[in-house]
């Protein structure tokens, strides 16, 4: 197809808006989207469970929940892209790896991230560990979605070269076609997975099932989004042809896998 019958990405500048001094950028709005999201879902997800008569946490909880979690994104989430993406560059300039703001953020270094912050919360709260992130799990795909939209208005993390009908050209990357694979995963592991986990965690389940959902729901509908992504230059794809995401993808549906198997033939025990 010639150039001028493929969708066109509109150049759109990064700072959605500016207060005096201080410029709103794209990616930044989008992450207090999905830490709203998060607190008004947490919200009717407690008051959907207290109406079944389980145990759930208060409004003053869920705010606190928050708070943890933000540290476990933000923290993990670029120790995660310094150690998983490029360990060798940030070796060699160890003095750029508070520099968010430059990018560079990795979803699965901030999963890890976020477990970690729900221990320590589920430690202090005197929950069990799987109690807590059953009901974690159906509050952050849509955290994740306006991520990905994020990343489409940044024109970053753009799709592999590509012929199909609806193909995008980014003109700040190059004038080639490609697929969209911001808004595959924005579909995929944001709003899919939000519906998936909602309408699964609408009646207790067995203690952890809701968060083997979100492992294999999440690493399920990465690993496929994967390969319309273009990966990351100075990584290129890994052994089997698979790239980086989809090898830290792996383990997350195997261990949701063997999660809910082992959930299901437990006895006792149901999410919060």
């Amino acid at each position: 197809m010639p150039v001028h019958d493929y969708l066109i990405h509109p150049t759109i500048s990064p700072i959605a808006f500016e207060l005096g001094p201080l410029a709103v950028r794209w990616y930044g709005l989008m992450y207090l989207v999905a830490f709203v999201a998060f607190m008004l879902l947490g919200r009717a997800h407690a008051k959907r469970l207290a109406a079944q008569g389980v145990a759930t946490l208060d409004a003053k909880q869920i705010d606190d929940l928050l708070f943890y979690g933000v540290l476990g994104v933000v923290l993990g989430g670029r120790l995660g892209y310094v150690l998983f993406y490029k360990p060798a560059y940030y070796l060699e300039h160890w003095t750029e790896i508070p520099a968010i703001w430059s990018g560079g953020m990795s979803f699965h270094g901030g999963f890890l991230g976020v477990l970690i912050a729900a221990a320590l919360f589920a430690r202090r709260a005197n929950w069990r560990f799987f109690q807590l992130t059953d009901f974690i799990a159906p509050l952050v795909p849509l955290g994740l979605a306006a991520g990905r939209i994020g990343n489409f208005l940044n024109a970053e993390l753009v799709g592999r070269v590509t012929d199909v009908p609806w193909a995008m050209i980014f003109p700040t990357v190059d004038m080639l076609p490609r697929h969209p694979s911001q808004l595959y995963q924005f579909a995929g592991e944001g709003l899919g997975l939000f519906v998936l986990l909602w309408w699964f965690s609408r009646r207790p389940r067995p203690l952890a099932a809701v968060s083997a959902m979100f492992l294999i729901g999440y690493g399920g509908f990465r690993f496929l989004a994967e390969f319309g992504r273009e990966p990351d230059d100075f990584l290129g794809l890994l052994a089997g042809g698979l790239s980086m995401g989809q090898w830290l993808s792996l383990p997350m549906i195997l261990v949701g896998i063997v999660m809910m198997i082992r959930s299901y033939r437990r006895t006792t025990g149901v999410n919060p």
